[in-house]
């Protein structure tokens, strides 16, 4: 089975004499967080339109779990969930019954996935409490529910975050992560906002004016960016052994100096403070150095506005 969840090759989209969507290759690999960033208007959502079949590209081509041709793509369309915009919510319906009816639109069989789905998404508890009571927050997790009721491989997400409070914000994002680490599910996600992608993709695409500017993985922005935690010890070898094993990762470099950069746990300090003392390291330096991660992308675009 192939690694690869989807790649495009040349992708556009025009509109008249406007590029929405030009010439785009984008990989996307299985278990990704693929966070996809670009200004309002950058060509995001058509995009995205596009993977899902809700649009029609002008010119080039698009491989869906290895299925390229028009028949086969349609097929592995339906391994996939989506929100694009605003999810489509019966306002004067419960949780549950909004739920039962895009089960009998999507032809899911049974109705056990519906309870599953609502508990998966913290929404057991709503009882007979109608749509157009929930908060943003709850409206965005129910949409995500239906985006989930199938069981797709593949979920796409445009601006999910949109509107929605600091607690919303973190609670549909520690939810993306936990289907992410529990169900394998491998995820593109779109946001103009980079500090929100930051905290939860591993790659990254931007997209500026309709192309695809640039792709990397977490580990490569953080060295483009040159974010790290600065950590001096007074034993460099077994705190990298310790790094590795206790906060599970290998995203760091232990530098001739005896210096650690660690590219990542950027807004969890204290817990790499704790986890280095409780092994009986003594840190001489700890301090977040780097330009920030906004700064490189305006950079990158070229016009000085956050991307």
């Amino acid at each position: 089975m192939s690694d690869f969840i989807l790649r495009t090759k040349q992708l556009t989209k025009t509109y008249k004499n406007h590029h929405a969507v030009d010439q785009v290759e984008l990989t996307i690999r299985k278990g990704d967080i693929y966070g996809f960033i670009g200004q309002n208007g950058a060509g995001k959502s058509t995009m995205l339109r596009l993977v899902t079949g809700l649009g029609f590209p002008t010119d080039g081509t698009m491989e869906l779990f290895g299925k390229d041709a028009d028949k086969s793509l349609n097929e592995a369309q339906k391994r996939m969930g989506a929100i694009i915009e605003s999810p489509a919510l019966f306002m004067n319906m419960t949780a549950h019954e909004n739920l039962e009816v895009h089960r009998r639109q999507k032809g899911v069989p049974g109705v056990s996935c519906i309870e599953e789905t609502l508990k998966l998404v913290e929404l057991t508890d709503t009882g007979r409490k109608k749509v157009k009571n929930f908060s943003l927050g709850m409206k965005q997790r129910l949409g995500l529910a239906i985006a989930l009721l199938s069981d797709p491989e593949f979920l796409i997400l445009d601006e999910p975050t949109n509107g929605l409070d600091p607690i919303g914000i973190v609670e549909l994002r520690e939810l993306i992560k936990k289907l992410n680490r529990d169900k394998g599910l491998t995820v593109l996600i779109s946001s103009h906002i980079l500090g929100e992608l930051y905290q939860l993709a591993t790659t990254y695409g931007i997209i500026h004016e309709g192309r695809l500017i640039e792709e990397l993985t977490l580990r490569e922005l953080d060295e483009k960016c040159s974010q790290h935690l600065k950590i001096k010890v007074d034993d460099a070898d077994s705190a990298a052994a310790v790094i590795e094993a206790q906060l599970s990762t290998t995203n760091f470099d232990v530098m001739p100096d005896g210096i650690i950069n660690l590219y990542g746990h950027l807004e969890d300090v204290r817990e790499v403070s704790k986890v280095l003392t409780g092994n009986g390291l003594i840190i001489e330096h700890l301090s977040r150095n780097g330009d920030s991660l906004e700064s490189y992308f305006s950079k990158l675009v070229g016009d000085g506005r956050n991307a």
